[in-house]
């Protein structure tokens, strides 16, 4: 049982500080940003697993109960194979220390989720004041598609049970039908791979656990990955012009292209939009994709190998 929490310690290390660093690096989530989004939730999900299966042979090792209710269902032979033994002392304290650190990862996520309730009721009551009246006879604007009366250009979805597409009038005035339309795709792109679930995940848990570097990098690259994302669904719609001169309409009055913000991430996404770089090999692809699958895989195989053995 040692050497197993030995190998799963080396690989939530792994996950959590190295392999953060070099994916940061890497200029391929750029060119595959959804591939780019995969890899991270599966490297994030390598280091809750580890802990998780830690958490559990720990807690079958330290109590009894817990030991008699894991091992229930299987033969005697598959606990004999597990080799717990009498916990040590400092097993124990691990095991509070992660039964801890799990109850905080769930009140992170349960504080982040009514959070965004809370702002997403309030947005709809504030677009539900401003919203113009409409003459009597007229169904209420409770569509997908809401246009507010306002001079200062803004698109934006409203997640939720029913996404809703909010424009604004003085978005409607510079934008081209075209752009309109790659702006709405984008904000579609956006509803349909449900981005905002991931960046409340991403957000939780580097709010939680704000001194683990692959949570904040998570964080980090997800807000970043997913707007490329959205760019390209609308590029591949409308064109990577277009969307590139929608980008720019919208956010000219922020200094999108002035020199102190070329460098900046939405001067990084017009140029990527106006010189798209080359796609990866399919191949590379599905290696990449395969390899970031099974890498949660790896501490369950090390904190139950032994007890497999035993149906093999």
């Amino acid at each position: 049982m040692t050497v197993a929490l030995a190998l799963m310690a080396a690989v939530a290390i792994t996950a959590a500080a190295v392999l953060p660093r070099v994916l940061t690096r890497a200029g391929w989530p750029d060119r595959e940003p959804v591939l780019g989004l995969w890899v991270w939730q599966c490297l994030v999900a390598t280091v809750l697993v580890c802990c998780l299966a830690a958490l559990l042979l720990g807690g079958t090792a330290a109590f009894g109960t817990v030991q008699a209710h894991a091992f229930a269902p299987g033969p005697s032979s598959v606990g004999a194979a597990q080799q717990l033994g009498r916990a040590p002392v400092w097993l124990t304290v691990l095991t509070l220390l992660l039964a801890c650190g799990a109850a905080w990862t769930v009140a992170m996520l349960g504080r982040e989720l009514a959070e965004a309730r809370r702002r997403r009721r309030l947005r709809r009551l504030d677009l539900r004041e401003r919203a113009p009246d409409l003459p009597a006879g007229f169904p209420a604007a409770e569509g997908p598609l809401l246009v507010l009366e306002d001079e200062y250009p803004d698109a934006w979805l409203l997640p939720g049970a029913t996404p809703r597409l909010v424009v604004t009038t003085g978005a409607l005035r510079r934008l081209s039908d075209h752009e309109l339309d790659a702006v709405l795709a984008h904000e579609l792109g956006h509803a349909r791979a449900r981005h905002d679930w991931l960046l409340h995940l991403a957000q939780a848990l580097a709010t939680g656990f704000p001194r683990v570097p692959v949570f904040a990098h998570f964080r980090d690259q997800t807000h970043r990955l997913v707007e490329l994302a959205a760019d390209d669904t609308a590029s591949r719609r409308c064109g990577h012009r277009t969307t590139a001169l929608a980008l720019i309409e919208l956010n000219r009055h922020r200094g999108v292209l002035s020199c102190a913000c070329t460098r900046g991430q939405l001067g990084d996404r017009v140029e990527r939009l106006l010189a798209p770089p080359p796609r990866l090999d399919v191949s590379y692809r599905a290696a990449t994709t395969l390899a970031a699958a099974m890498a949660p895989m790896i501490p369950l195989v090390i904190a139950l190998g032994p007890a497999l053995k035993v149906f093999s």
